[in-house]
């Protein structure tokens, strides 16, 4: 409901700016108050995300290096569809934020393989990066690689893998981040990973943060045993 008036609210205030209307209609509407932490995308568990990798190998190249690359660093789709040769090394690969913003994610070393594997490029230009700007995802004719397409196949690969829970690419963004809190990365350095400007929106992913074990309470309170 929120998220409705906000769009309607959004549409008028454009009409004012272009003197097709007078005034906002929903301007003074209230509106439900919305957790900022909450989130109902639900991650996969590791088990499930490993099965859905090993269905992805199975599957073709393209899908290997597309699932491997979203699991393992967190990318955003369109991230990863518009990632070029140019920007592949054997270490890092070059991507660009919302906003056109260039950044440049860690690859493990599996992640590259794949990549590499999928644009077929080996030798030196493993360590030194390629002089193209050819997207590593494409289709069989080179055309780019539609995003809707990349979702079909992520929901065909986890039907496949048994994955009951709802699939789409931000599913794996997900999953990413929950393992990462979950194996004791900061969440700072997460929020860096990601690519977040407000830590508020990584917090969302931090589904351990409820739990009393975690309480400050346990270590400051040692002090005054």
């Amino acid at each position: 409901m929120a998220r409705r008036l906000a769009a309607v609210s959004a549409f008028y205030t454009y009409a004012i700016t272009v003197d097709a209307v007078t005034t906002n209609p929903a301007q003074y509407v209230g509106r439900p108050a919305v957790d900022q932490d909450h989130t109902t995308t639900a991650a996969l568990s590791r088990r499930e995300a490993m099965r859905l990798l090993d269905a992805a190998v199975a599957d073709s190249p393209r899908s290997h290096a597309l699932v491997d690359l979203l699991l393992s660093t967190g990318v955003r789709i369109t991230e990863a569809l518009t990632a070029t040769e140019a920007g592949l090394f054997r270490d890092r690969l070059v991507i660009r934020r919302k906003g056109g913003k260039k950044a440049v994610v860690a690859l493990p070393e599996h992640t590259a393989t794949a990549l590499y594997g999928l644009v077929g490029i080996m030798g030196t230009d493993v360590a030194t990066g390629h002089e193209t700007d050819r997207l590593i995802f494409t289709t069989r004719t080179g055309a780019p690689w539609a995003r809707t397409n990349a979702h079909t196949t992520l929901t065909r690969l986890a039907t496949r893998a048994g994955i009951t829970k709802p699939m789409s690419s931000h599913v794996l963004r997900h999953t990413h981040a929950t393992l990462a809190l979950d194996l004791g990365v900061p969440l700072h350095h997460l929020q860096d990973s990601l690519g977040h400007a407000d830590p508020r929106t990584t917090r969302r992913y931090d589904h351990s943060r409820k739990r009393l074990a975690n309480s400050s309470a346990h270590t400051v309170g040692q002090l005054f045993e």
